[in-house]
């Protein structure tokens, strides 16, 4: 197989991975952080992270939006009316256009509400935003947000903040075989080996942060992310050897002595 660029909405990214910068102990670490990833796309969450007053630490004072991709999110809404308020006032912020959609059904296990979502999607796409959408796991649900206009779908491997790592391979492999968009992992990473496993699964990406951020060694994690993505996609793209219940010989029994 031939390795296809990393192309969200027409823009083409270096890096697969894609990283968050909340709950690190300062902005500081953050950008440290970011940088030792490679991550050219950050998320951003409009709602709890100050990006517009001045007489505050700014994340923009560390991390060049010039230089990296700001992915506003709607992290902390519960309603389509919510959510779109909160990326209307992105656009008029940064005027971002490419936005991670994130619209919870509970507070507790912060599941996706995914018929809000799925209005949420229609309604930005008509408005002009490109909508990535962190959504389920359902195949049916996935398949109807590409419908209404969504230009990623980024399903949970597990609750947000859980580290749990995938728990529904199947369904992950359905929805990469049926969809042409990018289709990125989004919520519940826990350690370097669960992002390898998502990329070969034959994800195009993997969106991590409290994996990174809440790691005893944040910059050292954010590394460990970034050679897991690579790892994980050179061997998706090496074609792996067929399962096999029963044990086969490293050499060939001709010509033995």
């Amino acid at each position: 197989m031939i390795d296809k660029k990393f192309k969200i909405a027409n823009k083409i990214f270096k890096s697969r991975l894609i990283v968050g910068t909340g709950k690190y102990k300062s902005f500081s670490e953050c950008a440290k952080a970011i940088k030792t990833s490679g991550a050219d796309i950050v998320t951003v969450a409009v709602r709890r992270v100050n990006i517009s007053n001045k007489n505050k630490a700014r994340l923009m004072d560390y991390i060049d939006p010039k230089k990296i991709t700001y992915l506003p999110n709607t992290a902390g809404c519960f309603t389509a009316e919510d959510a779109i308020r909160t990326l209307r006032l992105a656009r008029e912020i940064g005027g971002w256009k490419l936005v991670k959609l994130e619209v919870l059904g509970d507070k507790r296990n912060l599941f996706p509400e995914m018929i809000e979502t799925l209005r949420s999607t229609e309604l930005l796409t008509k408005e002009g935003f490109k909508v990535m959408v962190y959504c389920n796991d359902d195949p049916l649900m996935a398949k109807r947000l590409e419908n209404a206009g969504a230009v990623a779908i980024m399903p949970l491997a597990a609750p947000i903040g859980s580290g749990l790592g995938i728990q529904n391979k199947v369904n992950i492999k359905i929805i990469r075989k049926q969809t042409k968009l990018p289709l990125i992992i989004d919520a519940g990473i826990g350690q370097a080996s669960d992002a390898s496993i998502a990329m070969e699964l034959g994800c195009d990406g993997v969106l991590i942060n409290t994996a990174i951020a809440k790691a005893k060694k944040p910059i050292q994690m954010a590394e460990a992310m970034k050679l897991a993505v690579i790892s994980g996609r050179k061997s998706y793209l090496s074609g792996r050897i067929n399962p096999n219940l029963f044990g086969s010989a490293s050499t060939t029994n001709k010509g033995i002595i």
